[in-house]
């Protein structure tokens, strides 16, 4: 579809797959779009990319001086901003005053951000309304005493999984045993605070519980449209990032979002990450993503397209909200879902007919290759091994 004339665009932040899904949304209904990243990403070269900026680093100040300077340079008063990183959503979150000075922002206050970025008030507020998550030990010390409730293996992280990151370069920690867990403990406290972390029971996999992503657009917490899909295949193997995914319902997990993203007053696209407990037979909360995320465009085929209601709602259109949505529709990232089915095989958890009748239903959506949009694609292809590296 041709630009729009003497509209507002939007400014996609982080160009990724799911900054490409977000760019094609946007740009197939014939609306401007820029793409903003730290390093040069496959959605600056969609055909729906108007241009491309590269940018400082999203958790730096500078990013947001650079991105006010942007507005004025191209004279883009009141286009709007999708960001699909964490580090972008903070950053605007904790300078969203200054910058709907020139954008308009779908990012909530820092204050609800907090509750969701900061595991250990997120956690809380999820048991003060008595829904699952699952058994946690919050250490201040190395040689605390280990609950007895908490049965290993365990996961450490950071209550800010942001700073904790930053500072000693993994995500988690897995420990089989009380050994391992003070082991780690003390490497981790030579690096961050050990009251910045929580440990969680690891939820054993049966091979067939998998992670729900329960996905919505709230206005102060009332849900107006949602969309449920399941993690089939994710890499590392468990609790990864998605490369083959299905749309599904889980009527739990509507139930349980429904006083959550209530008690947050959230307003935006948010998508709560649930796993089944084999034991208990409940699905207990994982996190909550304040942004779009990896396989945002399979909610789009189902029939819920996120980029346009925030791009709707932010300008003051009439939404037509969708009250269902396609089941069973399934969503691919043909290359790294080869690159690690392979690893799968290998290893037996895999088997190869399973692989090709997945790979070739009727009903599957590419994450990379449009009819219409093929260089992205290509550009993944080319630098896979420097996105393995580096995603």
């Amino acid at each position: 579809m041709p630009l729009k004339q003497n509209i507002p665009g939007a400014v996609i932040i982080e160009g990724h797959v799911q900054g490409l899904s977000n760019t094609r949304s946007l740009g197939e209904a014939g609306i401007p779009v820029y793409v903003v990243d730290k390093e040069k990403c496959i959605a600056r070269h969609s055909k729906y990319c108007t241009k491309f900026f590269l940018s400082p680093d999203f958790n730096s100040e500078e990013f947001v001086t650079f991105m006010i300077d942007l507005a004025k340079s191209e004279n883009i008063p009141g286009w709007v901003l999708i960001p699909s990183n964490d580090h972008a959503v903070y950053t605007i979150s904790k300078h969203k005053k200054d910058l709907e000075k020139y954008y308009k922002v779908i990012t909530p206050e820092l204050e609800i951000v907090s509750n969701i970025y900061d595991k250990s008030r997120l956690l809380s507020l999820a048991e003060n309304l008595g829904l699952p998550i699952p058994i946690t030990q919050y250490f201040s010390a190395s040689d605390e005493a280990v609950s007895s409730a908490l049965k290993f293996p365990v996961l450490t992280k950071g209550r800010n999984g942001l700073t904790f990151f930053r500072a000693v370069k993994r995500k988690a920690f897995l420990a089989n045993n009380e050994k391992e867990l003070r082991s780690q403990l003390n490497y981790i406290k030579e690096k961050y605070p050990l009251n910045g972390t929580f440990t969680q029971e690891l939820i054993p996999s049966d091979g067939s519980n998998k992670t729900i992503s329960f996905t919505a657009f709230c206005i102060k917490g009332e849900i107006k449209t949602y969309w449920m899909g399941v993690k089939l295949r994710e890499h590392p193997i468990q609790f990864g990032t998605a490369t083959y995914a299905k749309s599904v319902y889980v009527e739990n997990c509507y139930q349980q979002s429904i006083p959550l993203l209530k008690a947050l007053n959230y307003t935006g696209v948010c998508e709560v990450e649930y796993l089944f407990d084999p034991r208990t037979k409940e699905y207990k909360l994982i996190e909550i993503n304040a942004r779009t995320w990896l396989w945002v465009g399979l909610a789009k085929v189902c029939g819920v397209d996120y980029a346009k209601i925030i791009y709707d709602y932010l300008n003051e259109k009439k939404i037509i909200y969708p009250n269902s949505y396609k089941k069973d529709i399934v969503w691919i990232n043909p290359v790294s879902d080869l690159i690690y089915s392979i690893s799968s095989l290998i290893k037996g958890k895999l088997s190869l007919k399973n692989y090709f009748t997945s790979v070739t239903g009727a009903m599957i959506t590419n994450a990379l290759f449009t009819k219409n949009d093929m260089k992205p694609g290509f550009s993944y292809m080319f630098k896979i091994f420097y996105f393995l590296k580096n995603r």
